[in-house]
Order: structure tokens, then sequence, then C-alpha cells
């Protein structure tokens, strides 16, 4: 069991150095240091600053700074990267952290800060040494941020202490500088300090290093090509002598031009730097990323290196594998641009003197190219497919969604949706889209096949979105349209929709409205690929009444189906069909119903304003299509004929005293105009002499009271439940509660006080109404005669009480509405909004206007 245990701790333990040295050992491939003459390079790969923040720390022993621009600039830090997180520094030899042993050997030392998204930091110490022997008597340096140059102190301006070659001349020596703007401006080396310049002495060298935006610094044009100079005399006073040191520093700030194929970079061959143009050439060299590349190499890749007349050109080809290309966007359109960054290296010898060596560092970024994208139509109208192409790209886009003309999907659901997208790439490292959709699809409209897209892309790693537009057109020959038939039952339309070969990308539209959700819902929607079904009652709102009959009515229904983008009609269909329905009733008691209906031939007809003869005589129900009439025979202007054996009660249902309508003439000027005529005729015939006989027998029961007429006060109460289980009722501090339209509202009736189990609650009548005044109007019947109102499409649901519930269930009643408003012509009263008042509790929906619920 122990030495289970030991080999597994062993195995562990391997493991966890395995880890360990792999870890190390991708750190190393990921931080990497050359030693390029006077200054050393590390590169740090992106596979290590992926998805962190980098920061870098200049390092000499126990002093640590941190490399902001402003000190990397002043101290011989140049810090660059690429959009995807390589990093180069390049760190002079004699920058101000650097050890020095005998201005031959340097140690360079950076701490590489990685901080993840947990705000975690992983610290890497590097050290480079680096030895370097073969100074010219005057080097100058020019980078992106910063010009350096390091002559040689002479000995004339060295002071001999112990031996005639120990350098004492330092920074501490300096009694003062002379800058020239180009006019002369002095200052102590104090002052020089303090304004941001670095002034520093070596064994044998003075290093002077300057920002481009010091204020001592200017530009001159040279062979017409900009140039940033400093140029600096360098008083040292030892005792009574004094010696000076004239320095100059002159960095291109420009020289480019630019072809679609081709990067030339122009330098003077004669400078600021050389005291006469009898200079001698002494070598040449091109370099990347601050790396001399030999002739051989740069053949391979097309670069060229020449003398022509005054000028140094460098001609490098536009997409070489030193540099990459970048997407970007300008005002919505995509844009490329390239970067290198190219090295020259020069030593002269001037007019015999001491020779110079000059090495500049330049990046090159190209102007904004435009490159937009090329729309490539592969539609297979046989196959009956969109395949489009989208393209060329640079590999640093990537494709995020796609707006179709039912709204924007991700790349992610339109493959789910079944539509393919692909991205294909090409050998030069670019890619594109291609994208294939079927025309049955509901994204393609039209008769004219048409598929309109927005592509959303998006640049990384910045994240920067852009999109692109573009659309498909396709006509085709054997277009089926689609087409509509249907039939009638005792109480429904039956509709069915054929799609033809266009697919589902037509609107319906039933009666005056759309197909909306809920409708599909209410009339039962049944489809699949080819056809769709439905079922309208003959009652529904979007059906249209066109004739009353004594038992019928003529009723009408209109589908039509169009083509939302360009409104043209595809199918235009009506169906009109007689259904069984009573209009007028007669009772044996002498009272007689009627019902009337608002038919399309009166369209500006308001069935609550019709009346008997007798105007007074109004609807005891009515709503915007039906007003119910219902009245004693010998009331209301009813006239009575007879006939042999027979008499015959009439009355007519007619507009009664209404205000007249007024329309526009022809010149503009207001006219009366008569209501459309509206007139439905009720008769019912009663036999004069008829006798029925009706016998019946009573037993009384033993023991069992007979019963009596009595009057007396019973108490009822009305309450609104929480939902249908009637278990929670609201309280008057719930009120008012919010309640959306169609919403279910559960209510309870129950009798009070009474213990009597033989005495049951009957609901006869429920009604609601605008105002508290129970007689007033408008008004809604909720339960008519203890039965629920036909004429309301959504009707009054009874629910049982259940036996054990209460103690007396007899005098419980319930029974579930839905939230509705008032309208008037079709017009909302209020908003859309109501609020209900039951008694003395408020049930609200977002509004201002009070519905009165009152049963008896």
């Amino acid at each position: 069991m122990f030495s289970f245990l030991f080999s597994a701790f062993w195995l562990l333990m391997v493991i966890v150095l395995a880890q360990k040295n792999f870890n190390v050992l991708s750190t190393r491939k990921s931080l990497k240091t050359d030693c390029l003459g006077s200054y050393m390079r590390l590169t740090v790969d992106k596979s290590l600053a992926f998805g962190n923040q980098i920061e870098f720390d200049a390092v000499n022993g126990s002093q640590i700074e941190p490399l902001t621009p402003s000190l990397a600039a002043k101290c011989g830090f140049s810090i660059d990267s690429d959009p995807w997180g390589n990093y180069k520094v390049f760190a002079s030899l004699l920058n101000c952290f650097a050890g020095n042993e005998d201005d031959t050997v340097f140690d360079v030392g950076v701490r590489v800060r990685v901080r993840g998204v947990k705000a975690e930091q992983d610290v890497f110490e590097v050290e480079k040494s680096c030895n370097y022997g073969q100074w010219a008597p005057r080097e100058v340096l020019c980078t992106w941020n910063y010009m350096e140059v390091k002559p040689r102190l002479k000995r004339q301006e060295m002071v001999s202490l112990s031996t005639a070659f120990q350098a004492i001349t330092s920074r501490y020596n300096i009694w003062r500088m002379v800058f020239f703007t180009p006019k002369q401006k002095a200052m102590v080396l104090e002052d020089a300090l303090r304004t941001g310049y670095s002034i520093t002495t070596t064994r044998s060298r003075l290093v002077l290093r300057s920002g481009y935006d010091m204020p001592e610094t200017y530009v001159e044009n040279v062979n017409g090509v900009p140039m940033k100079i400093i140029r600096v005399t360098t008083y040292f006073k030892k005792q009574w002598s004094v010696t000076m040191l004239d320095t100059v520093a002159a960095c291109p700030t420009g020289g480019l031009s630019f072809t679609d194929e081709m990067i030339t970079w122009n330098f003077p061959r004669f400078n600021p730097l050389m005291s006469s143009r009898e200079t001698n050439l002494l070598e040449m060299f091109m370099g990347i990323d601050g790396k001399q590349i030999e002739s051989l190499q740069m053949a391979a890749r097309g670069y060229v290196l020449t003398i022509v007349d005054d000028l140094i050109v460098m001609k490098m080809p536009l997409g070489g594998p030193d540099g990459y290309y970048k997407s970007h966007v300008v005002n919505d359109q995509y844009h490329i641009t390239y970067d290198i960054e190219p090295m020259l290296e020069l030593l002269w010898s001037d007019g015999g003197m001491d020779s110079t060596r000059y090495k500049v560092l330049f990046p090159i970024k190209t102007p904004f190219m435009p490159r937009p994208p090329h729309f490539v139509d592969f539609t297979d109208v046989d196959q009956r497919v969109f395949d489009v192409l989208l393209g060329p790209f640079l590999y640093d886009i990537e494709l995020v969604n796609i707006t179709f003309s039912t709204g924007v999907l991700t790349v992610a659901e339109v493959n789910a949706r079944g539509i393919n997208i692909q991205e294909q790439r090409f050998q030069n490292g670019s890619k594109a889209f291609r994208l294939q959709v079927p025309f049955s699809d509901s994204f393609v409209r039209t008769v004219i096949y048409t598929l309109r897209l927005i592509y959303g892309f998006m640049i990384l790693p910045e994240y920067t979105p852009f999109s692109y537009t573009s659309s498909v057109d396709v006509t085709l020959q054997d277009v089926i349209l689609p087409t509509v038939s249907g039939t009638c039952d005792e109480e429904q339309f039956h509709i069915i929709i054929s799609f033809g070969n266009m697919g589902k990308n037509s609107n319906i539209m039933i009666g005056m409205h759309d197909m909306t959700p809920d409708r599909r819902a209410e009339y039962g929607v049944k489809e699949n690929d080819t056809h769709m079904s439905l079922a309208v009652p003959f009652l529904a709102s979007d059906v249209a009444f066109e004739l009353m009959y004594v038992s019928s009515l003529r009723a009408r229904i209109d589908v039509l189906l169009w083509e939302p983008m360009n409104k043209w009609t595809l199918c235009d269909f009506s169906l009109a069909c007689s259904f069984q329905m009573t209009m007028t009733e007669c009772f044996s008691n002498g009272t007689m119903s009627a019902l009337a209906v608002k038919v399309e031939s009166v369209p500006q007809l308001v069935p609550r304003q019709l009346t008997l003869r007798d105007s007074s005589c109004r609807p005891k129900f009515s709503n915007n299509r039906f007003a119910y009439f219902t009245f004693e025979a010998n009331s209301c202007g009813t006239t009575r004929t007879f006939y042999d054996g027979v008499v015959m009660y009439q009355n007519e249902i007619t507009l009664g005293n209404v205000l007249p309508v007024y329309q526009q003439s022809k010149k503009g000027v207001p006219t009366s105009a008569p209501d459309p005529e509206y007139r439905v005729t009720m008769s019912c015939f009663y036999t004069l002499n008829d006798t029925q006989t009706i016998a019946f027998f009573t037993k009384p029961r033993e023991n069992e009271p007979l019963p009596e007429t009595g009057f007396g006060e019973l108490q009822v109460v009305l309450r609104l439940a929480w939902d249908g289980s009637y278990n929670n009722f609201y309280v008057e501090e719930d009120y008012p509660v919010v309640k959306y339209l169609r919403s279910p509202l559960f209510f309870e009736v129950a009798l009070l006080q009474s213990t009597d189990p033989q005495i049951e609650l009957v609901l006869e009548n429920c009604w609601a109404t605008l105002k508290e005044d129970r007689n007033s109007t408008s008004r809604w019947d909720l339960i008519v005669d203890g039965c629920v109102n036909l004429a309301d499409r959504y009707e009054t649901v009874f629910h049982p009480v259940a036996p054990n519930s209460v103690p007396y269930p007899s005098h419980v009643k319930h029974f579930e509405i839905k939230m509705f408003t008032f309208v008037q012509s079709d017009v909302v009263l209020q908003d859309q909004i109501a609020q209900i008042l039951i008694t003395s509790f408020s049930v609200i929906l977002f509004g201002f206007f009070f519905f009165f619920f009152f049963c008896s």
C-alpha cells in the first residue's frame, strides 16, 4: 500500500514537473532576444499576449521603472505591436538602465508583465548580454519615437587622472549646452534634463537622446524629404579648460510614395549630418524589423536598394511576407492597409574625417486602400436556390450576422435554420463567404424572387463593426400563384389556402385585418408546406353581414393574399353563405323579442341608436354589430291586425331621433344628407280562440310545510378571486389590480348570513356599465336570464363550486369573463384602456375609465 502511494505521489510529482517544464519551455519560445548591432531586440509572441494586457519595465539590478511612452523615448526604448499581440521592444545598448563594461559588453534587462482578465499577473524577467565593439566614431540611431546620437569623446576632451586613457569626462563636467533651433538657445545641464532630454556619458562617448516632439528640434526639407533635426554643442569644463563637442541627429519623417504594387522610400544621400558633399559611402544595408538582410534574400523578396541621383531609394513590393495587411472601415466602406518596418543602415566617411554609422528604423503604414468586396451571383434557377459569394476579405474579418427581410440572424442561427453558409479560404490567406438560400424560404419575397441581405462583419481583434448590403432578383416563367377555396357548414366558413410554388411568402388578410397570431389561434389555423386551413365562425368580427331574413343571416368572408414588398395582390377571394339564425321570437305570455343586425350596406349604422316605433323603446342590449329588443306586445307602438281567427302584432326597428349626418359637397361646402334607410319589420301571430286543457293533481307530503311567498332582505357579496381556484380574493388594500385585455377575471357571488341549505342563489342577469348607476348606458350583458350572452365572442364561463370548499355550496356562484373595453363604432372609448369597479373595489387595466358590474 505504501509502495502504491509512493508511486502515485512520484507520478504526480513527475507530471507537475513536466507541466512546469512545459510552461517554462513555452514561455521561452514566446520571449526571444537578439543582439542587433547597437541595440537589443526583444520579441514577445502573441501566444503569450493573447487575451492579456502586456506591460514592460526597464530593469537595472534593483532599479525597476515602468516603460511609459515618455520614459521609453527619453531612455532609449521603442515598443511596437501588431493588432494580434506580437510585440517588439528595441532597447539601445546605451539606454538609461543598461550595464556597461568598457563600452564593449552591455547588459540589458527588461521585465514583462502579463495581466489576465482576472487581474492576475505573471512576471517574466528577460536579461540579455550583448557584445558590441564596432563603434564608429559617430553613431546615430533613428527610431519611430526617439533620436539618439553617440559621438566619441576625443583625447583632448578627456582629462587625465590616474592614466591617460581613463575618461573622467562626465555629465558632471558639462558646463552648458547650446541648442540650435536653428537659433541658439543655451541651457545648463539640469535644465536640459528637466526639459526631457537624456544626456549621459560613458567611458568614451557622449550619449544624447531626444524625442521628436521636443521644443528644440526643428524640421528641414532635404531633397524633398522632411527630416527632424536636433543640433547641440556641449561645453565640458574642467578647472580652467573648456572643451566643445558638436552633436547632431537628423531623422527622416517622410519621403514615402505608394502605388498599387510598390512602396518607395526616398532618403537624401547628402543630409545635415554631413559636413560636405565629399563623402565616401562605405556601406549601405537594408533590414527588416531592425535586422540586416542579405542581398540574395532581398532579391528573392523583391526588395531594391539603389542610389538615384541625390537620393537613396528603397523599394518594397506591397504584400511582402515581412509585413502584414490589416482591415479597416472608413465611412462604413471596407479598406485595407499594409504595414512593414524597414531599416536603412549607412556607413560613410566625411571628407577624410572620422566615419559615421547611421541607422533608421522606419515603420511604414500605407494609406487606406479601398477594397470593396465583389458580390458574385451563382444562383441556380433550375435547383431553385440562391447561391451568392461575397469577398474577398482579409483573414482578420469575421462574419457575425446577416440581416434578412424578416430580421437579423447570427451565423449560428442561419446554419441552425438549414441555410448553407460557408467560409471559403484562398491560398493567399484571404477569404470569402458563400450563402445558399432556397427560393421556398420565408426570407425570399414575391413572384420576382428577391433575396435582400445585409452582411454584418467584425474586424478582429479591435471588434470594429461594418456592414455590406446586397440583393439578388430572379424572375421565373413558371410561377404558380396561391389560390383560396372554401365551403360553409351550419356555423363556420372553412377556408383552404394553397401556396402554389411561391412558398409562404404572402401576407394574409381576413376581412379588413391582417392575420395575426391571435387570429391564427382563434380560427384554428393548420398548415404544412403547401396548404393552410382555417375555420371562421359566421359571427366573427372579420365576417361581413349582407342580408337579414326572418330565420337566417347571409354573411360573407373576404380573404386577400398580397405581397408586402411591392404591394401586389396575389389572390382576392370571397365566400357568402346563409346561416340559420332566429331573428324574431313570439312568447305565449305576450312578449316579443327581435334581433337587429348591422349590415354591410349601412356602414354608418350604430345599433344602439335603433328604436322601435316608439322612440323611447331602445335595445335591451347592443354592441357595434347587434341590437336586441324585448317588449310587451301591447307596448312600444305595436299594432294589431285581426284576420280570420288570428291576430297579428307588428312593430318596426328603425333609426330613432339621430342628428343628421353631414358630408362635403364637391365645392367643399357641408351639406346635410339623410341617414341610410334601415327598417326591420317583425310580426307575431296568435290564435284568437284557443282552449288548452291542463290537468294536474297535488298530494301533500306528510309533515312538510307548504311553500309560502315571503319578503325580506338578503345580503349578497360580489368578489374578485386571484385565480380559478377561488381560494384567495383581492381585499381593499390590493386595489388597484393591474390586468391586461383578455386576461381572465374570476368572480364569486355569495349569499351571506343565511344558514338554510335549501336556499339556492340564482344569477338571473349580470352586466357591466360605464357609470355607477346600474341603469346607465353604455351597458354590456354578461349573463342574460341565467345564461351566457351568445352575442359575446368571449362568452362567460360558469365554474362549479366544489362541495367541500364552502359550508353551503348552493349559496355561492362562480363565473369567469375576459377583460374587455367598451367600443363605439369600432373605436375604443378610452384608449383601449379600462378600469373595472366591483362594488367598492376596482381592478385597473392601465387607465382611467371605470366599469361597474351588477348582478340580479
